[in-house]
């Protein structure tokens, strides 16, 4: 027995010490960024806002892929399979802490598959109309929608997205009913409005002011507790007659689970370091978003968190997998 624990212990020294020198010559080859969404959505956006910026501090290029469906689960399936060498990463958001709920055959476990780096930004969410629909604010849009019953629609980027869930929030709180129709990601939802085929969408500013300052669609209310200066013309949910009714979502950063602590924890700090710098901090800004980073531990407790909050919502209102 003695010599099983002597030889466990000798293993264990080996793995440290093999995980030390894996960490000290960290990285001296590409890195991969997996984003679980379609390009031009607030996951990729943050991806490569913030990873080109450690990409430069790190000395090593960032090979950003995106890998869209299932609500996230095909691309952070990929992250949650990876060698943990600290040579993939992922960009996630809230509809990572909420498909644990919503999909009981996920194919990874969202606390015990990953290490969490750090988060990079949280942001509120903005709906946006067609031009052509016959409502200009919250209350035009619920009296339109329950002289319509299930008639209106709305877009989002998946199944469990805060975008989706923001507006089943917002169904709840108004007694309104509209169709869901779900996408792999902000583009395809937002080319759908500008195009008419959808009536309503929610979801982060960056993506959709442009096209309301051009006139190819029309904001209807942001659910931040203030207005935002990325969309400071665009009254709040409470301005409009809904009280207490905040929402938004959150970009971050995680590693396969086993990848060397002093390998997330570099990384973690170069990403703070660089979040709080003036130069990325109005670039996230004029995404409509905040600049908040986190430590692991501190970003794992949150996951956590989340779970269960979303999880409650999700209970609540009766969602499932469409």
């Amino acid at each position: 027995m003695k010599v099983l624990f002597r030889a466990l212990a000798a293993l264990a020294v080996v793995l440290a010490c093999a995980s030390g020198a894996l960490a000290q010559g960290w990285p001296n080859r590409p890195i991969r960024m997996i984003v679980p969404y379609t390009p031009g959505g607030y996951t990729d956006l943050m991806a490569r806002l913030v990873g080109q910026k450690i990409s430069d501090a790190l000395g090593q290029p960032i090979i950003f892929e995106n890998k869209p469906g299932a609500n996230a689960i095909i691309g952070t399936d990929v992250v949650a399979k990876a060698a943990p060498d600290g040579y993939t990463f992922g960009t996630v958001i809230a509809a990572h802490a909420v498909n644990a709920t919503l999909n009981p055959k996920l194919p990874y476990d969202t606390l015990k598959d990953f290490s969490y780096v750090s988060l990079m930004s949280v942001a509120p969410l903005i709906m946006i109309a067609h031009p052509s629909l016959p409502a200009n604010n919250v209350q035009e849009l619920v009296a339109l929608a329950k002289a319509k019953p299930g008639e209106l629609n709305f877009a989002s980027s998946g199944v469990g997205a805060a975008a989706h869930l923001t507006m089943e929030m917002f169904k709840s709180r108004t007694g309104i009913d509209m169709q869901h129709i779900p996408y792999k990601g902000t583009a395809g939802a937002l080319q759908d409005v500008i195009g008419g085929r959808i009536n309503v969408m929610f979801d982060v500013v960056g993506p959709l002011m442009p096209q309301v300052r051009s006139g190819l669609a029309k904001s209807i209310v942001v659910t931040a507790k203030e207005r935002i200066p990325a969309a400071s013309d665009v009254p709040t949910m409470a301005e409009q007659g809904v009280p207490d009714f905040v929402s938004g979502t959150w970009a971050g950063i995680i590693a396969p689970a086993g990848t060397p602590k002093e390998i997330v924890d570099r990384l973690g700090a170069e990403l703070r370091r660089l979040v709080g710098t003036d130069d990325v901090k109005q670039k996230i800004h004029a995404e409509g978003g905040d600049p908040m980073t986190s430590t692991p531990a501190e970003y794992a407790a949150d996951i956590d968190k989340e779970e269960t909050k979303w999880s409650t919502l999700v209970h609540r209102l009766g969602l499932k997998v469409e």
